[in-house]
Formats: structure tokens, sequence, C-alpha cells
């Protein structure tokens, strides 16, 4: 098998191309979903050179604050300065590549590497070096700050309270990036809202998912299933009214509450509404941002939706989610008439099958529904029996237009598949 690399194609993989082309994910050949090859050029090709989410603008909240996200073959932090600027960086030492930071901290005086102690100011510039005469004779001439021996400068942005990192240091807008999918996003205004918190320390929810991160995508972006896998679970929402497209390289997706559901929301919503959707502007939005930040914004809940490659087979997904800011006695108050509303007892949170909760397809719980064909649908690549047969033509065109994207970027990035 030869290796990947620039000016290479795909069926130099493998040495059976007509197997090869037989297993096809729509666009993709199967080993997009199960090579380290493939995984490895994604990494150069695509998270290397995209906007990569990082967090919420309220992580780096202060001077000193810091949070650090992997972006590819790079690892960046950003940190607020103590003139409240934002700068990113690569995380590494100009000495020998150490990593600086870790993932999160508050209060960050200065920047001191732990293997050496070269230490970087809240700008990225060098100002400290442990016996620099005696260790380092051909910088003892020169101040510090003509050594060009700085951090290097990475780029930060903010989106609709989400902060992102591109590797680059003079990277192209994010409101270019995404400026024409923007005018299809939800009214919600997240920087208005606050982040849920069941328990201290438990913001996050975080789920390791064996199976491939595409396979994820592609799973949250399939009006298909949506009334199939989950006709028990998000029966509340209009699959039939559903509206969807695409943007650049990225998806949007609309569709509006059931009838008896959107009739009595107020009462039937498990949280507070969020004040800031109209009325009649309330529904799920479930856009899909390129390459691999998801956000559901519904009537009372704005989440993220991360899917973080972490092997050819392997996805960390993490979701934050964000409420209307109020009190406890609020939440408790709606919680309370929600479950009393009749809506429920027809609506919602009913397994696929009748059985353990603890099987995924009885829990009753739609990302373990999801979970569970995700993982089943990876362990499949691996037969030899494996192909795609007949595809829905609206309800899985989002699939085959998102391969199309994922093999677009990478080839204008020097992939060559």
């Amino acid at each position: 098998m030869k290796r990947f690399g620039e000016g290479l194609l795909i069926n130099n993989m493998s040495r059976s191309m007509d197997s090869q082309q037989k297993k096809m994910m729509h666009v993709l050949p199967v080993e997009a979903y199960t090579s380290k090859e493939w995984f490895d050029l994604e990494m150069k090709t695509l998270f290397s050179t995209t906007w990569q989410f990082a967090g919420l603008v309220e992580d780096v909240a202060n001077p000193g604050d810091y949070i650090a996200v992997q972006a590819g073959l790079n690892n960046i932090f950003i940190v607020k300065g103590r003139d409240h600027r934002l700068r990113a960086f690569h995380n590494m030492c100009r000495h020998r590549g150490t990593q600086l930071l870790r993932a999160v901290g508050k209060n960050q005086k200065a920047i001191t590497c732990p293997y050496h102690d070269w230490t970087y100011d809240l700008e990225g510039k060098l100002i400290s070096v442990p016996k620099k005469e005696e260790e380092f004779p051909d910088l003892c001439s020169k101040k510090l700050h003509e050594c060009d021996l700085n951090l290097h400068e990475a780029s930060v942005d903010i989106f609709k309270g989400m902060l992102f990192v591109h590797p680059e240091k003079n990277a192209q807008n994010i409101l270019e990036f995404f400026g024409e999918v923007t005018p299809y996003l939800g009214p919600h205004i997240p920087e208005e809202l606050v982040e849920y918190q069941e328990k201290e320390g438990e913001a996050f929810y975080t789920k390791e998912i064996h199976a491939n991160w595409k396979i994820i995508v592609e799973n949250y972006i399939d009006h298909y299933h949506l009334a199939h896998l989950h006709e028990g679970t998000l029966n509340m929402y209009d699959h039939a009214k559903a509206e969807f497209g695409w943007k650049g390289p990225h998806y949007w997706f609309y569709e509006p509450l059931v009838t008896e559901y959107l009739a009595d929301v107020d009462n039937a919503s498990p949280q507070p509404l969020i004040s800031s959707v109209p009325r009649e502007k309330i529904g799920a939005y479930v856009p899909w941002l390129f390459p691999n930040i998801g956000i559901t914004e519904g009537e009372a809940a704005w989440n993220t939706f991360h899917a973080i490659p972490l092997a050819a087979d392997k996805t960390l997904v993490v979701i934050r989610s964000k409420m209307e800011n109020a009190s406890e006695w609020e939440f408790t108050k709606q919680y309370t008439r929600s479950s009393m509303s009749k809506v429920w007892l027809k609506y919602g949170n009913k397994g696929k099958y009748e059985g353990d909760p603890s099987d995924p397809m009885a829990s009753g719980d739609f990302m373990k529904e999801d979970v569970y064909a995700c993982e089943q649908q990876q362990k499949s690549l691996k037969s030899p029996m494996f192909s795609v047969g007949a595809r829905a033509k609206r309800g899985e065109y989002a699939v085959m237009r998102f391969q199309e994207e994922v093999k677009k970027w990478m080839n204008n990035h020097g992939a060559n598949i």
C-alpha cells in the first residue's frame, strides 16, 4: 500500500481498483472512513486549512484567560491580553517546540514554557530566557524582541458568540466564510443566553463515538432518518415541512413544530422559551457549519455540536447548551408545567423498540439512537459485502453534497483525490 501524499491519487492505496470502485460511500471511497492515511490527509488539507471551533466568548472573559484547541496538525491557544484583545498563537515554545499551555486556564500573567522556562507576554513576545549570556551566546548581543523568536501567530475571530481559530496568521475573514449561510440561521442571540450546567463541573456533554467523523456529520444532516429512527423521540417536529439546502460549503436546515406542540408550547416546553425568538419563527434550526461544527437552535435551547476527529474510526462529540437567562425557580416551574402537558402523552421520549431502557433503541433518547446507528454503520464498512443501495433523492441529498464539499476542499488544498 502506498502512502498518501500530494500528487497521489486515492486509488493508489489499493492494488484492487475494481473492488475499491464498488465500495463507495456515494462520492468518497470507503477508505475515506476507515483509512489512517486518509485521516492524516484530512488533518493536513482540511482541518489545518479551515476555521475551527474553539469555544464560547465567555471562556476567555478576562485578561489572562486562555483556551487551547487542536486545529488539524496545529495546537493553537487563544488568550485575552491586558488590553482586552483576543489573540491566537501556535501552542509551542520557539526554543524546542514544547507545548506551552494546557487546555484551559484563568488569569495567566505570562506564558512560560514548562521545559526550559522561556517566557512570553500575553501578546506573544519573548520576554525572558534564563541564563542568556551563559547558555545562548548568539543571543546576548541582541535584545530579545529583536531575535525573531516571538510566538507564531494564528487567527482568532467570533461568530454568533462562538470562538474560532485558523492556523494562518491572516486568514479569510470569518464573516466572509460564514456569510452566505448566516441569513438561514435561527434568530437566537447566543450572547444573551447562559450556559446550562446540570451539576457543578458538568457543563459539557461529551461522548466518544466509534465511528468516523464524517458518518457523524452525515447522520446529523440526514433528513431521511428523522421520521424513522427518531419516530418516537423527535416527533414533536413536523419533518414533512422541513426546509434545507446549502450556502457555500455550509448546510442549513429548518423544520417547524407540529401543530399540537406549538399550540401549547408555553406550557409544554421543558425549559423557559428563549425570548429572542419571535413566536412566528419558533422551530428547529439545525445548520452544519463546514467542516465539523453543528448548531441546534430550538424553542428553549441553543447548542453547539462539535465533532472532533480522533482517528479514522473514532470521534469525540462535545455538546454545549445555552438557555434563557432565568432563575432556577423559573426553570423548576416550567418543568412542572411541561410534565403536566397533555402534549407529551402523544409526542416524544418513546423508544424505537420496547424493552430494556439500557438498549439505545429502547431508551427514548435520540442521541443514544444516533450513536448506535453511526457505530453500526462504521462496523459494516469492514464487511466485503458492504455497498450503498438506493439513495433518497431529497432526504439524503445533503449526504452526497457534504462529501462533494469535503473532496473539493481537500483538492483545493493539495490532496489531489
